[in-house]
């Protein structure tokens, strides 16, 4: 890693960096997941100390569950092709994983928040700090349909971070915390939220499933959460790739939606890639271009970490996905950008 990328990384994350990573790859059933995520086969970093029983267990099968919560409409996509299933609240998780990324780390706790912070969990200190972020355009479908008392619809797509990987209940997940944070700002509004994400998904795959997840629900509003697959595994943006996102955008707001772009995770697993910066103004630039609006992910939980919030505490086990407490500040904050861009 380059000096100026180690010097990016706030100092707790180095330190924790330093002992051995293990590694175990992950088997699950193969009619277990094809409706589920494009993947049988995943393979999970393992930071910090890790009982042999603990392996041992992730190497079982796991089986699919689905929880009931909650009023959103949550799409659980796969490779099979299969037609959408909606339902009120489905969410689409393995049963090990809510077990995995609690009892695995034992000894990865977080130092407590400062003591200006104490009485505050991480999710209320990230809000407090980025009060004035901006979306940069105003939402004008949405405020038509907010003013007009029809239905909202929203469809969130993108990768694991919008399917809510490594929290077992779909009220945890950023959409579901955004549909409940918008209706508690417009209890009048009538909000549907439909969760298109899909575990391990590329830019490219998710303009393939632009026709089937987002089209065919009719949204005013999408959601677009992209490019940490692209650099997170060693991928390197270009211009082919940036042109894929103008046309995936184009193609969104020829539909009549409202476009916000989402970028990139705070994290180590991304902040370890060389072109993490390269992708994050990437997303920047076409956000502007096209005159969408833009909710900067990475900027958010770099604030946080400034205003006081331990390194992990808005991060996964995994130094990759969010947590809960960073699904809740992106859900909410991201809920309270749309109501003021949507007067």
């Amino acid at each position: 890693m380059d000096r100026n990328r180690q010097r990016e990384i706030p100092a707790a994350w180095r330190r924790s960096s330093s002992p051995k990573v293990y590694s175990a790859l992950v088997r699950f059933p193969r009619n277990a997941v094809k409706d589920c995520c494009p993947l049988q086969t995943f393979q999970i970093p393992l930071v910090g100390p890790i009982i042999a029983a603990n392996v041992w267990q992730m190497s079982r099968p796991m089986t699919i569950g689905f929880i009931k919560r909650g009023k959103s409409i949550d799409r659980a996509s796969g490779g099979s092709g299969a037609a959408p299933r909606v339902t009120s609240g489905r969410f689409c998780t393995t049963a090990g994983m809510a077990w995995l990324g609690a009892a695995i780390l034992a000894g990865a706790s977080e130092p407590a928040l400062s003591q200006g912070s104490a009485n505050l969990s991480p999710a209320e200190v990230c809000l407090a700090a980025n009060q004035d972020l901006s979306l940069g355009t105003p939402l004008p479908r949405t405020a038509a349909r907010l003013k007009s008392g029809e239905p909202l619809v929203i469809v969130a797509t993108g990768s694991s971070s919008t399917v809510g990987l490594w929290v077992y209940r779909s009220a945890a997940t950023y959409p579901e915390v955004m549909r409940q944070e918008l209706a508690r700002l417009r209890p009048a509004a009538r909000i549907e939220i439909i969760n298109s994400g899909r575990i391990g998904d590329t830019i490219q795959g998710n303009t393939a499933r632009f026709e089937r997840d987002v089209f065919s629900y009719r949204p005013d509003l999408v959601v677009w959460q992209l490019g940490t697959n692209d650099v997170a595994w060693g991928g390197r943006p270009d211009a082919e790739l940036k042109n894929q996102v103008v046309h995936g955008v184009r193609a969104l707001k020829a539909g009549g939606a409202d476009v916000i772009l989402m970028d990139l995770q705070y994290a180590p697993r991304v902040l370890g890639s060389a072109y993490h910066s390269t992708m994050t103004a990437m997303i920047a630039d076409v956000a502007q271009q096209e005159r969408i609006g833009l909710f900067s992910r990475f900027a958010l939980m770099r604030k946080s970490i400034d205003a006081g919030v331990p390194p992990g505490a808005l991060v996964s086990w995994d130094g990759l996905h969010n947590s809960a407490d960073g699904y809740d500040c992106i859900g909410r904050a991201l809920a309270r950008l749309i109501s003021k861009a949507a007067p």
